[in-house]
Parts: structure tokens; C-alpha cells; sequence
């Protein structure tokens, strides 16, 4: 080998390691360095497992729950196609990273042909044959400033932020299908709560109806008896209509119907779910899928920055290629049918107008378009956090504060019935009773299952529903998927 050639092949293997990606710099938290404090918040307390390593399983305790979650993970269509996303993304990788590498391909071919006498410059017809057989590369690009390894390094920044879209989209399934079970079952006991009150209305409409005929009631009372059943089956029709939506909505994100052999449900006022440690904002930033996508996407741009500036260098692509060439097919592989070709060809930019100068420009654009939705999806995270702690230590007061509306109410009723049957007063305080004894216990279903969809919520925002077990820590892989060379 001559020097020059020495010297270039030393230059090239240099530069081959050369890259053009600015350094990565994590942007910081826009947010404070600890969760509101305040009267709507509980104190904060010290974390023994932080709530993204908290099993699903573990969170819910209702075992028909999990068998409806377990049947969401398996058909949702949604995840679904999340999980296809992932498989794309990674061919798309291995279609880039490929260009790091020749393709060599062999070739055959041959050919017969026959000339005419009066085109031949023997003045005879003769026929000729050629045959090749050849081993090459084509258009290499030496990839001497990483302009290549820049647009493989962006493909898999974006392969990664798949893995953890499809991490998101999973959280928000397992938090919808509870959020869908949970309002199910809240509708379903005020459709049989009305079915009850209804009862007693019109128990109470029947007595009134008497009363009248006797003369002891009055019309207007008999009036009053009869707007109240009418308002409750009113709500019978509502609540009815509700718990068929529901079933409708619930089957959606299951994917399939709801399953025949499910387990009793429990009642909203059942020990449904596991309490939950807030810990501290930055765990957000390792916990959120969301927050790690956008970080990946925010890589990829950072990447293709430095393809854009390799894009201002000159490019070298190889295309060489050898084998043997005969006139016919028994000499292709004898002695002295060898041939070979090879062409460099070198490409420096001069002129463009100012495209690459734009498109520089563009990357380092969209880079800071990805930090500032970087830093929206952390102050995102910190407000649904901060919502959820807020809506913790105030709902646990308005239940409580409901729970004793609802018992003085029961107190009410059943005063003002004794005082009704035994003459009194009159009807009307105790249609009155029945009514703010019926609207309490409507509040009280209502805000528990605020409160347990905001419980959930809080899981959510906090990265759980990932794990199904919290003694496994089921992780993204952020390694590149391996390069399959055929």
C-alpha cells in the first residue's frame, strides 16, 4: 500500500469516530423543589415503596377489578397498536443504523447477441456472448463527521420514546378501566338506592291517597306525595340509562365484553385501594413516561443537530466492485477473466442558498421546541400531583362532613315520620324529610366516587399502573434492539 493510501485510510479511520451531536444537558425541573403545603393538604410522611413500584394488583383490591384490567392489557386495541408502534419504530432504526455498514451484493448475468452481415465489420452475421459473475458495494457513504451515526443516534432517541408511549398509554388504560368500573358501580347503587326511595314514595303516595279519601289529607298533600314519585322515577330512568352507558364504556376499553364469571363486586364504601406515598417531585422525573418521552424526543433533536451541522462537511460514498467476465460461460472462473472496478466520489457543498444554514437552524428550532414541552409535561406531572394531594386530605373531610349530613338526615325522617303517623304534623315535613334524606344519600355515593377516581388519578400521575406485581419492577429496556444483519 502507498503512503498516500496509508495516509488516507489513518485519516478516515480518525474522523470515522468524529461526532457532531452538541453535548447533552438535562434542562432543570420548572417546578419547586417540594409539593404544596397548605389546609388542603395532608402532612407529609416519609415513603416505604414509592407508588410507580406499587403493583397494580397491589393498588386494587377489588378482584373483579383486576380480572377487568387483566382483560383491558390483553385486548384494548389502543395498547395494541402502542405495542405495534414500538415494533415500527425499532425497523425504522434498524433501516438507519444499516447505513453505518456496506451492502455488499453478488451479481450474475449474461448475455447473447447476434449482429447481421451488413452491420458486422467482418461483413458476416456472428453472434457474441458475456458473462459475469461480480461481488461489490455501492454507494458507501464513509461516514467521516457522524452525519450517519447523528441520524442512527435520533432513530433510536425515538425508538426509546415509543417504548415509553407505549409505558403512558398503558398507565392511562389501567386508570381508566378502574375510573369506568368504579363509576359503573356508583351508578348502579343510585339506580337501586332510587329503586328503594321509589318504593317508599309511592308507599308513602298510597297512605296519602287514602288519607285523602277519608279527608284527612289534604289535596295539596296528596299533590306533594305524588311530585315526589314522579321525581324519583324520573331518576330511575337517568340512573338506568347511566349504568348502560357505562357497561358500554367499560366494554370499550376492555376491548372484548365484560366477562360472565366476574366476581361480586365490592361496595364503593369498601376498602377499595391502597394507600398511596406522594414522595417527592424529582421521582417524577424517573417515574412519568410522559416526562421520559419527552426527554427522548428532546435527544433525538439534540441528534439530529448534529447531522445538520455534518451536512456543512464534505461526503465520501464508495462503489467498488469484482469478479470475473467471459464470452462464455465455461471461462467465467478460468485464470485471467478477473475484472474490478472502483469509484470513489467526494461531494463538498458550495453553494445551496442557504439550505443547510435553514437547516441547522430548523434542528436547533425544534430542539427548543422539545425542551419547552419537556419542561411543560414536568409542571404537567407536578400539577396532577398537587391536585391529587389537595383532593386526598379534603375529601376525606367532605366524606366524613357527608357521612353525619346523611345520619342527620336518617334522624329527620324518622322523627318527622312518627310525628306524621300519629297527626302531628302534616304531610308535608315529612315528604320534606324524605326528599333531603334521598338527595344525602345521592351525595354521599357522588362523593365517594370523586374521591376514589381522584385516588386513582393520583396513581396515575404518580407512574403506577405499570407493574402488575410491586415486588417486580418491570422496566423499559433502553438498550437498541440488536441489528439483524439479513
Amino acid at each position: 500500500m502507498s503512503k498516500s493510501l496509508l495516509s488516507l485510510a489513518i485519516t478516515a479511520a480518525v474522523l470515522s469516530g468524529c461526532s457532531l451531536i452538541p453535548d447533552y444537558q438535562q434542562p432543570q425541573a420548572p417546578v419547586a423543589a417540594q409539593y404544596p403545603q397548605g389546609p388542603a393538604y395532608s402532612p407529609a410522611e416519609a415513603a416505604n415503596q414509592a407508588a410507580a413500584e406499587q403493583g397494580w394488583r397491589q393498588f386494587f383490591h377489588d378482584p373483579a377489578l383486576q380480572q377487568l384490567i387483566q382483560t383491558a392489557l390483553v385486548n384494548n386495541r389502543d395498547l395494541r397498536v402502542a405495542a405495534l408502534n414500538i415494533d415500527a419504530y425499532a425497523a425504522q432504526y434498524q433501516i438507519q443504523r444499516a447505513d453505518l455498514f456496506p451492502a455488499i451484493s453478488a451479481n450474475g448475468s449474461g448475455s447473447r447477441q447476434r449482429t447481421p452481415a451488413r452491420m458486422s465489420q467482418t461483413g458476416e452475421a456472428a453472434i457474441s456472448s458475456q458473462y459475469s459473475a461480480t461481488l461489490g458495494v455501492s454507494a458507501y457513504e464513509l461516514d467521516l463527521f457522524g452525519r450517519v451515526r447523528s441520524l442512527s443516534e435520533q432513530a433510536l432517541q425515538t425508538y426509546f420514546s415509543s417504548e415509553e408511549a407505549r409505558r403512558s398509554t398503558q398507565i392511562s388504560l389501567v386508570a381508566s378501566v378502574a375510573n369506568a368500573y368504579l363509576t359503573w358501580q356508583a351508578d348502579k347503587e343510585l339506580l337501586k338506592l332510587t329503586q328503594d326511595t321509589l318504593a317508599a314514595y309511592e308507599e308513602s303516595y298510597r297512605l296519602t291517597s287514602r288519607s285523602n279519601e277519608v279527608g284527612v289529607a289534604s289535596a295539596l298533600d296528596l299533590s306533594q306525595a305524588r311530585t315526589s314519585v314522579e321525581n324519583a322515577r324520573v331518576q330511575l330512568a337517568r340512573y338506568t340509562r347511566q349504568v348502560a352507558q357505562d357497561e358500554n364504556s367499560l366494554t370499550l376499553l376492555l376491548g372484548t365484553s365484560i366477562p360472565a364469571n366476574l366476581p361480586s363486586a365490592q361496595p364503593l364504601s369498601a376498602d377499595l385501594l391502597s394507600e398511596l406515598p406522594a414522595g417527592l417531585p424529582s421521582e417524577l422525573l424517573q417515574r412519568r413516561p410522559d416526562i421520559l418521552a419527552a426527554e427522548h424526543n428532546l435527544k433525538a433533536a439534540n441528534a439530529s443537530i448534529g447531522a445538520a451541522r455534518a451536512a456543512f462537511f464534505p461526503s465520501i460514498s464508495l462503489t467498488a466492485n469484482a469478479g470475473t467476465l467471459s464470452p462464455d460461460m465455461g471461462g467465467l472462473f478460468k485464470g485471467g477473466s478477473g475484472t474490478w472496478s472502483f469509484a470513489p466520489q467526494i461531494n463538498i457543498p458550495i453553494f445551496n442558498a442557504g439550505s443547510l444554514r435553514a437547516s441547522l437552524d430548523y434542528s436547533k428550532i425544534q430542539k427548543d421546541i422539545n425542551v419547552a414541552q419537556y419542561e411543560k409535561s414536568i409542571q404537567t406531572a407536578f400539577q396532577e400531583v398537587s391536585d391529587g394531594l389537595a383532593a386526598r386530605q379534603t375529601y376525606n373531610q367532605q366524606l366524613q362532613a357527608q357521612r353525619d349530613f346523611v345520619n342527620a338526615n336518617q334522624d329527620y325522617y324518622r322523627l318527622a315520620e312518627r310525628r306524621y303517623r300519629i297527626g302531628v304534623d302534616s304531610n308535608l315535613t315529612f315528604l320534606d324529610a324524605q326528599r333531603s334524606l334521598f338527595s344525602a344519600q345521592q351525595a354521599l355515593i357522588t362523593d365517594r366516587l370523586a374521591q376514589l377516581t381522584s385516588e386513582v388519578n393520583l396513581y396515575k400521575a404518580l407512574g403506577g399502573g405499570w407493574n402488575e406485581q410491586g415486588s417486580q419492577k418491570a422496566e423499559v429496556s433502553k438498550e437498541a434492539p440488536p441489528l439483524k444483519l439479513f
